[in-house]
């Protein structure tokens, strides 16, 4: 099992979409079961969950101090994949959690203010040795600056290549626990997250177990209070 952490210091950088937008990418291509853990206390890619109608990916209701341990229950019970959204602020709490990450997805828009707020997390990143790989998120097209904190970027550490650019349909398909990828007809937005999915599942890679449906074991219940790991799926 694989397990990327989608972090950033600086608030409003787009990490629940892009959190949710990779694991319904990974389930589309073939690389679940995934499942999602929200460790940011305001709770918006649970939110986004509950609206969903689709049965996967699935919800993992943990706490930061168990992380580590029911990860590796989830890996024996046959899941792929973990996408972990966390807070916008650099905690004790936040150090725990990427030290579990085998990738530190980092977006930042293209702003001043966005670009000068990623030293903090590339460094924490970087002191726990954990590999990390910047998205541009939010761009606007043909915008100068764009190719500003492409450069700038790159300098510091790996670059996708897929930027993922501003578009209404982000935030039209995440009101009702969608994705992009999941609205009628084709769209750029969806080819710009495949092609980050497909560039961060290569950056993963590695040898592969034969896909196996999770078996949730008997403590795991479909409920949302409790001291016990639990996932959530539909039927």
């Amino acid at each position: 099992m694989k397990v990327i952490v989608v972090a950033s210091q600086k608030g409003g950088s787009g990490k629940t979409t892009i959190a949710g937008h990779l694991a319904v990418q990974a389930e589309l291509s073939g690389c679940g079961p995934v499942g999602l853990i929200d460790v940011d206390p305001q709770g918006s890619l649970a939110d986004w969950w509950n609206e969903r109608a689709a049965p996967n990916p699935f919800f993992i209701q943990t706490a930061v101090p168990r992380l580590a341990s029911d990860i590796r229950e989830l890996a024996a019970h046959g899941m792929e994949l973990l996408v972990i959204d966390t807070p916008p602020a650099l905690t004790g709490s936040i150090a725990d959690v990427i030290r579990v990450a085998d990738l530190v997805v980092i977006p930042t828009r293209p702003s001043p203010h966005d670009l000068r707020s990623i030293g903090a997390t590339m460094e924490l990143v970087e002191h726990l040795g954990k590999p990390l790989i910047f998205v541009v998120n939010g761009a606007a097209a043909r915008a100068k600056i764009t190719g500003e904190a492409v450069s700038l970027l790159s300098q510091h550490g790996p670059l996708a290549p897929s930027i993922i650019h501003q578009r209404v349909d982000f935030a039209a398909s995440m009101i009702d626990g969608r994705t992009v990828m999941e609205l009628p007809g084709e769209s750029r937005s969806a080819k710009e997250i495949a092609a980050l999915w497909e560039y961060l599942h290569t950056r993963l890679s590695g040898a592969r177990r034969p896909r196996r449906i999770p078996m949730i074991p008997a403590r795991v219940a479909k409920a949302a209070q409790g001291n016990q790991i639990k996932v959530e799926g539909r039927a």
